[in-house]
Formats: structure tokens, sequence, C-alpha cells
């Protein structure tokens, strides 16, 4: 006779795993997919006429703002706009348009997110570009005025426009520019300026480096000023040009042609100066230490002052 385990026999069988049905799985993904947009920006897909030579004014907060260039007259705006935010707005004319992220009133910004534009402007058209919290890069503008305002947010240049003037805060700028007139500034940020730069240049720093390359032209006119950043201006120097490079703590370096047919002087209260074949006069009595040469005929103008910081011109 045998006999019966009880335990044995109280044993629950193990389960087999559920497999999900076909039917469910077909109803439960397109759910999921639906749910993701919501998680992701409202894409942009907006078009507007715009005259050959027209204005563009475009405005965001923060995110990136790029624009191209294109022969089409009409501006392309393309991206993603940032979830919170209210609307594009785009007002104006083919003369005169504008492109603003409109953002809540009366509410912390801080909740809505990025927004990125990517604008297709033709090639002519003058640009004005504000930005707060953000990136801006352009790429092949020759209009006659291009304009940037940022506060922490970086610039990209590559471009041809008749006059430049751009500005930031803690941004960095990186300007390649084929311009007659350049204006840059900024206070924490680093400036490297470069590209045929045959006309007028305006560059100032606070703590930022400046550095600036005129791919062998030369240049009528340059003021340079910073506080702290150092300087090194490699440039061409037209005949009866206007040169000034002034800095407070920040070291000054003028490299140019040994062609140069100009008047330098140098001055520094605790800094060294060096000018090939330049005597340099030191006080007899305290800090301080000056000099001044003649190049060639002497036909343009070129001044370099610090405080602290050294001064030197080179020649290539």
């Amino acid at each position: 006779m045998s006999s019966t385990n009880p335990v044995a026999s109280n044993r629950i069988p193990a389960r087999t795993p559920v497999q999900p049905s076909s039917q469910l799985v077909m109803f439960v993904l397109p759910l999921a997919m639906l749910a993701l947009p919501a998680l992701a920006g409202t894409p942009i897909n907006e078009t507007r006429p715009l005259d050959a030579r027209g204005h563009v004014e475009i405005s965001n907060l923060k995110g990136r703002i790029e624009v191209r260039s294109w022969d089409k007259q009409e501006v392309r705006i393309t991206g993603t706009l940032g979830k919170g935010v209210e609307a594009l707005q785009i007002d104006g004319s083919s003369a005169d348009l504008e492109i603003k992220v409109k953002y809540p009133r009366n509410t912390d910004d801080r909740k809505s997110e990025p927004t990125d534009l990517i604008i297709d402007a033709p090639t002519l058209a003058s640009l004005e570009i504000d930005g707060v919290a953000t990136d801006i890069k352009v790429e092949g503008n020759a209009g006659k005025t291009l304009d940037i305002d940022s506060v922490s947010g970086d610039i990209t240049v590559a471009a041809a426009p008749g006059q430049a003037d751009i500005e930031s805060v803690s941004g960095n700028q990186v300007l390649t520019l084929n311009s007659s007139n350049v204006d840059a500034q900024s206070v924490s940020g680093d400036i490297a300026l470069a590209g045929r730069l045959g006309g007028e240049i305006s560059i100032e720093t606070v703590s930022g480096d400046i550095m600036v390359n005129s791919k062998g032209e030369r240049v009528k006119r340059l003021e340079s000023n910073s506080v702290s950043g150092d300087a090194e201006l490699r440039v061409g120097i037209a005949d009866g040009a206007r040169f000034s490079a002034e800095s407070v703590s920040g070291d000054i370096a003028l490299i140019t042609a040994k062609s140069l047919s100009a008047r330098v002087s140098g001055e520094s209260f605790s800094g060294d100066l060096v000018a090939p074949g330049a005597s340099i006069n030191r006080s007899k009595y305290g800090p301080g230490s000056d000099f001044e040469h003649t190049y060639g005929n002497g036909s343009a103008d070129v001044r370099m002052e610090t405080f602290s910081g050294d001064a030197e011109l080179q020649f290539e």
C-alpha cells in the first residue's frame, strides 16, 4: 500500500506567467505614444514675405536663436516653442517684420521651457536680435546692419554685414565678420573677432579677453579697452590710421607688419613696455615708464596705455 504525503498534496501549483493579449498591447501602446507630445514643445512652422533688403527683429527670453541666410524674399520660422510659453508673435510687413516669443504676464518665467527659433531670412536683410538666457548664432547674413544684444548667452557669427553692433554681458562672442564697421562689447565674456576688417573697430570688455585678427587687412581705426582682460590685436595698420589700446591690469599685445608707418607711443604706471628699436624712459623717483618711436614715415598714430599690465609692440 502506498502512502500519501499530506504536504506534497497541499502544494500550490507553480503559476505560468501571464502574457498580455495582443488586443491589450494594441490598446495601451497608442495611448502611451499619445502622451509623449505633451512632454515636448510645440513645433513651429511659419512663413512670412520679406523684401530682399527688409528688416527683421527677433526676440527670445531663453533658449536659442539661429538665423540662416537664403535667396528667397521671405522669412521661414521653424523650431520648437517651449512648454509654458504663451505664443509666438509675428507682426509687421514685408519691409519690417517682428518675431517675438511671448511669455505669460504675472507668472514665474522659470516654469516655462526654453524656445528654439530657427529662422531663414534673405541674405541682404538687416537683423536686430535680442536675447536674455539665449545662445545666438548668425550665418551668411550680408545686410546693411547686424545688431545683437544678449545677457548670458553665447554669440557666434559668421557673416558680412556693412555694420555690426554686438553686445553681451556674461556670454562669449566668437565673431567672423567681413565688415567695414564693428562695435563689440562684453562685460565678463571673451571676444574673439576675425575676418576682413578694413574699416573701423571698437571693442571693449571688463574682465573678458580680447582677440582681434584682421586677416591681413589694414584697419583705419581701432579702439580697444579692457579693465582686467588681456588684448591680442593682430592687425594691419593703414596709412593715417588712429589706434588706441588701453587696459588697467590686463596685458596688451599689438602684432602688425614690419612695414608699419606710424608714430607709436606707450605709457604704463607699473607694467613693462616693449617696442622694437624704442628707448623706454623710466621715472627716476617712482613707478612709471613711457616711450615714443617713429616707424617708417610715421603716417599713422598708435597709442598703448596700461596701469599695471604690460604693453608690447611686435612685428611679424
